[in-house]
């Protein structure tokens, strides 16, 4: 692999665990965020994921910051459906919207 090659690469992991490392403290701040600016965090970091990152910085990225792999997860959900998640909570969170679809289901019956 060339120099350039290296710093490109070195280039696009930085970014994608800055966007990350942002992202996260966006999610977790509890203060109230402008959508716009949420909006443009979220499309860089999908823009930087999207990027050829090696697996394993791609992995540890997605190990430290929850909130990008649940991003990341969302992004490849037609190729690979809840692959980061635990089936636990997979299960867990189909069981509680077919609760609410029941409920609304009857609600909506005269």
């Amino acid at each position: 692999m060339s120099t350039s090659q290296v710093q490109t690469t070195r280039s696009s992991v930085n970014t994608a665990a800055a966007l990350a490392h942002l992202l996260e403290r966006i999610d977790r701040s509890g203060h109230p965020i402008d959508a716009g600016q949420y909006q443009i965090v979220v499309s860089r970091l999908k823009d930087a994921l999207t990027d050829k990152l090696p697996d394993d910085a791609l992995t540890a990225v997605l190990n430290t910051y929850p909130s990008t792999a649940e991003l990341y997860e969302n992004m490849h959900y037609e190729l690979s459906g809840l692959s980061r998640s635990s089936l636990e909570s997979a299960v867990s969170a189909e069981m509680m919207t077919m609760q609410l679809l029941g409920k609304l289901s009857l609600q909506s019956r005269p």
